[in-house]
């Protein structure tokens, strides 16, 4: 069907232009939400959609359409669009490049998975919960499987598809009149999901919370867990963005070939990454996936780019140009972010120091300098190694650029949460305020 509907597409553009991109996307999913032991939503849902893009007079114009029998109008649209926007010459669609499928991204278990499934995958979360004696706050599942094709006037022609799957719950448990909450969740290519495991580790964290004690304002070494880690480092994401370097909008804009990351850290955005849940063929332009090295041994080495910001850098696409659906036009984003400590230390050796599950407020820190405040959440002293006292309400402030200048690897699982493909981080000094 997308072949069907890009060849009328193609059709319909050529009227109004000759440069001409084209993005279709076809979707179809399940999700099942719950609060607390009630399922109360519950969907199947296909979605099919198309963005057309022209290039005209060095002016860009885009219309998109969720209707199909408006493809006509769709095309007439971009043209017209691009007749009110600004000339850039910068303005590029991508050529045709060499392609490789990547491995561990679809799951033809898709196809047989139905709503009773993801009924029974809920289920055996409320079970677990509830063997645990706590209580379920907030569940969800959700599976869907993607189609997506790009062509333009250059011969590009990228299909590809991919399956994601993910389940998260939310529980609390009361003890002697005190609430303590946690969360924990899952996501991957593949229909490989524990939800059993998932509950057992959230009543765990929430359990044993409880009884937390204050912690003395003082500079100490934080290790921060996947949600903390990933709720962070989303901050560095703004600063490697070749959009942001070019505005003047990364501290790091000048900095290539200095060491700026511990020299045991080396960074990678990589969508050719086996699994990956942002990996691919292509990135959204149709530009074949690639590594790109971000820093090696601590220097800086690359930012990110699409072919618009790589234009106008004098650079080319590293693939990391993405949209996100066919309604918008691509923009500067990661893919899947490696941190490759080269050495990682054992939880033994850590003598003095609080490991944090989650933070909060992260969205709160300076895009620009890479400061940040937050509140940590399900926090515990580590002691000789050993994980102890439950830390109640504390604060922990600091510049992610600086604590990733001193930073280590926890050996642990490599998980990837959100963009990050990680360990447990050991930032060596973070201010950690109490409450």
């Amino acid at each position: 069907m997308l072949y069907e509907l890009s060849e009328k597409a193609i059709k319909e553009v050529s009227k109004y232009c000759d440069t001409y991109q084209i993005f279709i996307s076809q979707s179809k999913g399940i999700e099942l939400s719950a609060e607390k032991t009630e399922l109360n939503f519950a969907k199947e849902e296909i979605n099919l959609g198309l963005g057309i893009s022209v290039i005209n007079d060095k002016k860009l114009g885009h219309a998109y359409t969720s209707n199909i029998d408006k493809i006509a109008q769709t095309a007439k649209q971009a043209y017209l669009n691009s007749k009110i926007n600004e000339e850039d010459e910068n303005f590029q669609f991508t050529e045709p490049g060499k392609y490789k499928d990547v491995k561990g991204t679809y799951d033809k278990k898709i196809d047989d998975l139905s709503l009773d499934d993801a009924t029974e995958y809920m289920n055996g979360i409320f079970n677990v919960v509830e063997d645990e004696k706590c209580n379920v706050s907030s569940g969800e599942f959700s599976a869907v499987k993607s189609e997506e094709l790009i062509v333009n006037s250059n011969g590009l022609d990228v299909y590809e598809k991919s399956t994601g799957f993910g389940g998260y719950v939310s529980v609390n448990v009361v003890q002697d009149g005190e609430l303590s909450n946690a969360y924990e969740g899952e996501s991957s290519c593949m229909y490989k999901l524990n939800g059993g495991k998932i509950a057992e580790d959230a009543c765990k964290i929430a359990k044993d919370s409880l009884g937390g004690k204050p912690i003395e304002t003082k500079d100490m070494p934080v290790i921060l867990n996947y949600h903390a880690s990933a709720g962070l480092l989303n901050n560095f994401i703004n600063g490697i963005s070749g959009d942001n370097v070019l505005r003047g909008r990364s501290i790091l804009k000048d900095k290539i070939g200095e060491n700026i990351f511990s020299d045991n850290l080396s960074i990678y955005d990589d969508n050719t990454y086996e699994g990956g849940m942002a990996s691919g063929k292509a990135d959204g332009e149709g530009t074949p996936s690639q590594k790109t090295v971000i820093a090696d041994n601590g220097v800086l080495k690359n930012f990110i780019f699409d072919i618009y910001n790589g234009n106008k850098g004098n650079t080319e696409s590293t693939s990391n140009g993405f949209s996100g659906s066919y309604a918008g036009i691509p923009g500067v984003s990661s893919s899947n972010l490696i941190f490759d400590f080269n050495d990682l230390m054992d939880m033994s050796e850590i003598d003095n120091a609080i490991i944090v599950n989650d933070v909060l407020g992260a969205h709160t820190a300076n895009p620009i300098s890479g400061d940040f405040s937050v509140e940590a959440s399900n926090a515990f002293l580590v002691e000789n190694g050993e994980i102890t006292t439950p830390v109640k309400k504390a604060m922990l402030s600091g510049n992610i650029y600086q604590a990733l200048s001193d930073c280590a690897g926890v050996k642990s699982e490599i998980k990837q949460f959100g963009s990050f493909i990680i360990p447990q981080i050991l930032m060596s000094s973070l201010r950690v305020i109490g409450q």
